[in-house]
């Protein structure tokens, strides 16, 4: 279990998703983006999507 509320509440998933597709862009010969749309959901929770090629979405809970 991880000690952090933060990588707990599902943003740790949405970070590493981030990073090794940062990775994937720096090794790549040529160009590429990452685009990063957080949208308000009801009751404390956000919806992350991450767009890179494929579209990755993610719903993280966020403290009021």
């Amino acid at each position: 279990m991880c000690a952090d509320p933060f990588l707990r509440s599902g943003h740790g998933e949405v970070l590493q998703r981030v990073t090794e597709l940062y990775k994937e862009l720096i090794e790549h010969d040529g160009y590429g983006e990452i685009t990063l749309l957080v949208r308000i959901l009801k009751r404390g929770q956000k919806e992350v999507i991450v767009r890179c090629g494929k579209e990755f979405r993610y719903v993280v809970s966020c403290a009021p």
